[in-house]
């Protein structure tokens, strides 16, 4: 194996911890390359298998032995120390997270590494995290053959994190967790410059979850509402009014609302129509919100329906809680962060009202998530996830490996 750390660079913390000393130049360039490898070459959620495959082949050069998830794509690996032929069965482990999907938008980037693949594009930085996860296996191997590794560390890289409600459900049930401790992942922002990450104890994403409702009721003419059910009048005021009551129903800190995305009903100007739709999305910044949500919706959309006569028929998808990210779990990657790049690669940020299956784990384990910079400083153009023109400045990579690397060596599971 090439040598993968610079050892004159290396440092110490004052428990005499050994970190890793800055990434070689051949080691960055090998990681921008698999980035863009992956970024050409875009898989959706639970289709994954190119990506997987690329992930296991590069492990398994590093001496390392990845296992495939029950599911299909993405895999665990374990790295334990030389003294050890495995995990020990007591001191649980760190586990660093990274999701592989990508999103079904077309790349509208202008690069040589622009998507090859039709609709498809890495538009929310999962090639990025996977890279910066796959990195610091890479590190901790070499760390580990030269008995350097203080305690076992899991890889774990997730499929379908873009797929209600996540892959985090799937590599659970495939014993992504067993022996895991404590867990840690980061996020791509493109409001944070490269060379810095964002944080933020408690609540770092919203709950996420779909909602759909059709209604029903005798159609009829225009000229004599009173002889139907006028399911339009119905419709609208589920539109308005249910959003209404929830908000008086739930504390208002709990962030709880319902944002509708699809309305639909009727053909002609002068029909009152038998059918309606509608669908949209149930956000919420708390946990105890988030649980309290499916049965307030329900019972604000029976009322409002039983109010104008229509029969209503309700599908509420769960989709994720929010991450909540654990104090002590957030200090260690404030710490992991100022030892390798000093105080000022730190800010603080806020709650986003995305979702995040990252929450599935946090439900199971104490963990934390990080926003990770990948604005090129100086450029303030306004700039978002979920959109075809994303990207990354790619010395994003190089400072999610040295914040994983120092987390492993720094923290000590719970």
């Amino acid at each position: 194996m090439s040598q993968l750390l610079s050892p004159e660079s290396s440092t110490r913390t004052a428990d005499e911890t050994p970190l890793p000393g800055t990434l070689p130049e051949a080691l960055r360039a090998e990681l921008i390359a698999f980035r863009r490898d992956l970024h050409m070459h875009p898989e959706l959620g639970n289709q994954e298998f190119r990506t997987t495959a690329a992930i296991k082949a590069r492990l398994e050069q590093a001496g390392l032995r990845p296992r495939a998830l029950d599911c299909g794509t993405g895999l665990i690996c374990d790295i334990h120390p030389r003294s050890t032929d495995g995990w020990d069965g007591f001191r649980p482990m760190l586990a660093l997270r990274a999701d592989i999907d990508a999103l079904p938008i077309p790349d509208t980037k202008t690069v040589p590494y622009r998507s090859t693949v039709p609709d498809r594009a890495h538009a929310c930085g999962h090639d990025v995290h996977t890279t910066t996860v796959l990195g610091a296996g890479l590190v901790l191997a070499e760390l580990a053959r030269t008995d350097r590794l203080p305690h076992s560390v899991r890889l774990i890289f997730q499929p379908a994190e873009e797929v209600l409600p996540g892959g985090a459900t799937d590599a659970i049930e495939s014993g992504a967790l067993d022996g895991v401790g404590r867990i840690i992942a980061v996020h791509c922002d493109p409001r944070v410059d490269a060379g810095k990450i964002g944080l933020r104890p408690g609540p770092i994403t919203s709950a996420c979850d779909r909602l759909e409702i059709t209604l029903a009721g005798a159609g009829g003419h225009t000229a004599r509402p009173h002889l139907t059910t006028d399911l339009v009048t119905a419709t609208a005021k589920l539109v308005t009014e249910v959003p209404a009551l929830l908000s008086r129903r739930v504390d208002t800190r709990s962030g709880l609302a319902l944002t509708w995305g699809r309305v639909v009903s009727g053909h002609a100007c002068n029909v009152i129509p038998q059918h309606a739709e509608l669908s949209g999305t149930v956000r919420c910044l708390d946990l105890a919100g988030w649980r309290a949500a499916p049965d307030l919706v329900h019972a604000a959309v029976d009322e409002i329906a039983t109010l104008y006569g229509a029969k209503s028929e309700i599908s509420y998808h769960r989709g994720v809680p929010p991450v909540v990210n654990e104090v002590s779990t957030t200090e260690l990657l404030r710490d992991a962060m100022a030892v390798r790049r000093g105080p000022h690669a730190l800010e603080s940020t806020e709650q986003s009202l995305g979702g995040e299956d990252f929450s599935w784990y946090l439900e199971h384990v104490p963990g934390a998530m990080a926003r990770l910079g990948v604005r090129s400083p100086g450029d303030h153009t306004p700039r978002d996830i979920h959109q075809g023109d994303f990207d990354a400045d790619e010395s994003a990579i190089a400072v999610g490996v040295e914040l994983f690397t120092a987390a492993a060596l720094l923290g000590t599971p719970s």
